[in-house]
Parts: structure tokens; C-alpha cells; sequence
């Protein structure tokens, strides 16, 4: 077999696993719901209850009652969290399949075996698609207002999809080397928890200096300054580079990782 048809039909097989992953996504909406619901209810939080106070806290603010700022501030990591929060269901869905044995049956078949995964991948990249849509809708109902035109806009959702591909083929791994569906549920949190020690939500030089090192040099870090340089019209720096380089390098070990996984163990 040559290798333009080996490729052709990876890419149908990817097609069919793709459109099976979609299919799940409309017969269980409930999950879908709940990825979304748990950003949207930050959003609320910490707009509403904390707002006030810590929108006095941002840079060039000195009264209480700066929840517009603060709403604009935070935006960004809510997305982020909203994108970690769909990679989170990703690892769940991944484990279910290697635990129903739904994945030992595709092995018996004649399709790309790396399809199955390309398959999850790009589901939950959809999936983020409609996740984001709907929380930056809501954050626009609460009141955040942009400067930035197309450019920034376009650029804001490029990088979103590059974070979502990076942390979805991250989960993707973690949940074929989970040994159960209760055990990929929880061993993504990190990356739902991680937003919060980062700039999300406060700025890094209110951090005590440890802290403050950790949450300059963690991944989320340079990917929220720039999402928020782009989606404010303001502009991007070297942590564009940065968060660039970290999707790249995540989505490459998390690739690497995942197809080893799937083509050595053997399904649970």
C-alpha cells in the first residue's frame, strides 16, 4: 500500500471516529452541560462575590467596586479553564472506551488504529469550540467589552484551539493510562486547579516570591497574558512565544505518550 493511500485512509478512518465522538456529544448532553457550567459558575463567583474587592487590587485601581475591570481581567482564564475543563471530559471519555472494551473490537478491525484517538482529539476540539462560544457570550451579557478588531480576534481563537489541542491529546494520555474511569476523572483537576495559580485571576506580583516564581513560569501563565493582550486589543509580547512554544511541546509529549499508550497496553 502506498503511502498517499495509507494516509487517505487514516484520514477517512479519523472521519468515522470523529463523527462517533460528535455522536456521543449530542446523545449525552449532560456532560457537555456540566464542562460548561462549572467555568460559567467561576465566572459568576468571582465577578459578583469577590469582584468588588479585587478589581481594587488591579494595577491603576484604588477603590472598591471596579467589577467591570475585573470581569475584563479574568475573562481569559475563565476560557482557559473552560478549555481545560472539556480536556478533563476528554480523559474520562478515553478511559470509558478502553474500559468497555469497545477498543479491543476497533483493534480487530481494519482501520488506522491511530484514528481512534485523532477521533477524541478532534471531538473535544469542537467541543471547546462551542464550550468558549458560549462562555465568552456570557461573559458579554455580564458586561466585558473588547478593543481588539478582527486581527486580535482571529488570533485569540487560534491560540485557544492550539491550548485545546495541546491539553486534549495531554488528557487523552492520561486517560488510556488510567486504570479506571473514576481514576481519569480526577487525575486531570490538576489543570482545571492550575488557571487559579497563575495570572488568571490576580496578578503575579501580589504573590508571595515562591508562589510568585511558580505562577510566572507555569504554562497557563504566558498563555492567559497573551489571550488577554489579544481579546483586550492591547499588544502581545514574548509570552506570545511562550505560550506557543508550550502548546507545541505539550501537544508533541502528549501525542508521543498517547500513541504509545494505545499501541502497547493492551485495553483495560
Amino acid at each position: 500500500m502506498s503511502t498517499t493511500q495509507s494516509t487517505g485512509y487514516a484520514i477517512r478512518d479519523s472521519a468515522t471516529m470523529l463523527r462517533r465522538n460528535l455522536l456521543h456529544i449530542r446523545r449525552y448532553p449532560s456532560l457537555s452541560i456540566m464542562l460548561v457550567a462549572q467555568p460559567i459558575l467561576f465566572l459568576l463567583l468571582f465577578v459578583y462575590v469577590f469582584g468588588g474587592t479585587m478589581g481594587a487590587g488591579l494595577p491603576g485601581q484604588e477603590t472598591i467596586g471596579d467589577r467591570g475591570d475585573y470581569l475584563v481581567f479574568i475573562v481569559p482564564g475563565i476560557l482557559i479553564m473552560t478549555v481545560a475543563s472539556v480536556a478533563l471530559g476528554t480523559a474520562i471519555a478515553t478511559a470509558t472506551d478502553m474500559t468497555t472494551g469497545i477498543i479491543a473490537r476497533f483493534r480487530t478491525m481494519d482501520i488506522a488504529r491511530v484514528s481512534v484517538l485523532t477521533g477524541h482529539v478532534l471531538g473535544a476540539v469542537i467541543k471547546t469550540g462551542f464550550a468558549v462560544v458560549i462562555v465568552t457570550a456570557f461573559s458579554f451579557l455580564l458586561g466585558f467589552r473588547s478593543d481588539a478588531g478582527p486581527l486580535e480576534w482571529l488570533g485569540a481563537i487560534g491560540l485557544l484551539v492550539l491550548i485545546a489541542f495541546a491539553l486534549t491529546w495531554l488528557t487523552v494520555g492520561m486517560g488510556l493510562a488510567a486504570d479506571s474511569v473514576e481514576t481519569a476523572s480526577n487525575t486531570p483537576m490538576f489543570l482545571v486547579l492550575l488557571p487559579f495559580i497563575s495570572s488568571g485571576f490576580v496578578p503575579t506580583d501580589a504573590m508571595p516570591a515562591g508562589l510568585r516564581q511558580f505562577a510566572e513560569h507555569q504554562p497557563f501563565t504566558p498563555m492567559i497574558n497573551t489571550l488577554r493582550d489579544l481579546v483586550t486589543g492591547a499588544p502581545t509580547d514574548s509570552d506570545l512565544w511562550l505560550a506557543i512554544g508550550w502548546c507545541v511541546l505539550i501537544s508533541v509529549l502528549g501525542y508521543l505518550w498517547s500513541r504509545r499508550l494505545f499501541l502497547r497496553v493492551p485495553a483495560k
